[in-house]
């Protein structure tokens, strides 16, 4: 491998910037072999389905720092060793517990009429008869980012913007924003509570939750999102007269709780303090199963491990499936694995997260030192006959390697299409039945295969420095 390594830094020497995308680097056929073997497995893999169907049906909803979480380490715990996983181990640490009450919404007056809400995660209560009051609706941030302080007082803010449906899930970061900032900027106006235009591409009464934020020093106001139709039908009503609400929120905070991650760690045979993660979120919100988000990628992932256990071959550096605990309250899990790890982060080698859904992964993209662009390229041309395109080298790797990622780590991304993932994300129909086997099969083939080459190739994906010249 080390011969392999200096002939490819030859290769590389004269490619630069959009060149060394092209460039590829040969790789020793048993390899090339090997990764094709995984391929061949992981579209007829049966373990990635069942894994989602017995997370989704045994566990169930799985709101992080809850006792139904608690019961999700233990069913991984004990999946992993039925698998035949033997390096596991649980990292618990403790996180802020909230849970959800009673929320209703109802339009007073002469158009009397039911909404279909669900609080934001970490909102506060309103008390318990509710509150009633005007609603002023605002299509975007910024334009109540501009009202003057307190010009809202005793209002309901209701913020009115649409995410799109795209293939990536571009549209959501802008909306994503909204649903975490709204509740302290209308506070800062004076409001009394907010309602946002759920963070979802259906037309569907089924509310978006997902989680919420409040700044030091300002009143926290409970937050709710409305599903689509309603925040349709909320608009309609307000451009024919003043419209007043009651709405009833009494989620409440615990305190204290306990999460935690679980790591299961193929050993390599001659690296074994070098890691490739992959992994996905094992929490989930409490309205749906949380199949889409992120079964999936508990199961994914795991059968892909699982492929490569079985395989009787041992990597070369250490294959480490990671499931974090709290993602969705706020990477919680992430940050707690990243600080625990971070006398090695400089050993682990390369990351990737699958959560973003159940369907098709058609993009593959990294980043990577200009240098590592032929053996990345390498892999994707062993991902490329499930139909995968190759990207950019800006990979984001998933919302659970951001602390590795900022830590340096490299990342993948295996982008699955997201056309739907927005219509069930977060929401009661986030069910084991929107799970298809095949886009399963075709995801945990692909994850098999890069984490394979991954772990054996003779390579620092990192950038280089150029220690003669003092620069990167």
């Amino acid at each position: 491998m080390k011969q392999l390594a200096a002939i490819i830094a030859f290769i590389c020497i004269p490619l630069t910037g959009a060149h060394a995308q092209t460039a590829v680097a040969d790789l020793p056929q048993d390899l090339i072999q090997q990764a094709q073997s995984l391929r061949t497995a992981g579209l007829e893999d049966q373990i990635g389905m069942k894994v989602i169907e017995s997370l989704t049906t045994e566990v169930g909803p799985r709101l992080a720092g809850s006792e139904r979480e608690a019961h999700a380490r233990d069913w991984a715990v004990a999946k992993l060793e039925q698998l035949g996983f033997s390096n596991i181990s649980v990292e618990p640490f403790t996180m802020e517990g909230w849970e959800r009450g009673i929320e209703t919404a109802y339009v007073l007056g002469n158009a009397a009429q039911p909404l279909t809400i669900t609080a934001l995660g970490g909102s506060v209560a309103t008390d318990n008869k509710g509150l009633i009051a005007d609603v002023v609706r605002f299509d975007d941030l910024y334009k109540l980012e501009a009202v003057p302080n307190g010009s809202l007082k005793g209002k309901i803010v209701f913020m009115d913007l649409k995410i799109y449906r795209t293939q990536d899930g571009s549209g959501y970061g802008n909306t994503n924003y909204i649903r975490g900032n709204s509740p302290s900027i209308a506070a800062k106006k004076g409001a009394a509570a907010v309602l946002i235009r759920s963070v979802g591409t259906d037309s569907h009464r089924f509310p978006h939750t997902g989680g919420t934020r409040y700044q030091d020093g300002i009143a926290r106001i409970p937050a709710a999102a409305l599903s689509n139709p309603d925040a349709d039908q909320l608009a309609r009503l307000l451009e024919r007269e003043t419209v007043k609400v009651h709405l009833t929120l009494t989620p409440r905070a615990l305190g204290p709780v306990q999460s935690g991650n679980i790591i299961a760690d193929i050993k390599g045979s001659q690296s074994p303090e070098e890691i490739v993660v992959i992994g996905g979120h094992l929490d989930s919100w409490d309205l749906g199963t949380g199949a889409v988000d992120d079964g999936a990628g508990v199961g994914i992932t795991m059968a892909a491990a699982k492929l490569i256990m079985d395989s009787g071959i041992q990597p070369k550096r250490t294959i480490r499936l990671i499931l974090w605990g709290a993602e969705e309250v706020g990477l919680l899990g992430a940050r707690a694995y990243a600080e625990a790890h971070k006398g090695s982060l400089d050993r682990h080698v390369m990351a990737a997260e699958s959560d973003f859904g159940a369907g098709l992964i058609w993009n593959f993209e990294t980043r990577v030192g200009e240098h590592a662009l032929p053996f990345t390229n390498a892999i994707h041309r062993q991902l490329r006959p499930l139909g995968i395109g190759r990207g950019h080298n800006e990979a984001g790797g998933g919302p659970d390697v951001i602390p590795l990622r900022m830590a340096g780590v490299p990342v993948v991304s295996l982008t699955q299409d997201g056309n739907d993932y927005f219509d069930l994300h977060h929401t009661a129909n986030d069910t084991f039945d929107k799970i298809d086997l095949k886009n399963i099969q075709q995801n945990v083939a692909a994850y098999a295969v890069f984490a394979w080459l991954a772990a054996n190739m003779d390579v620092d994906f990192r950038p280089q420095t150029d220690m003669s010249a003092g620069t990167p």
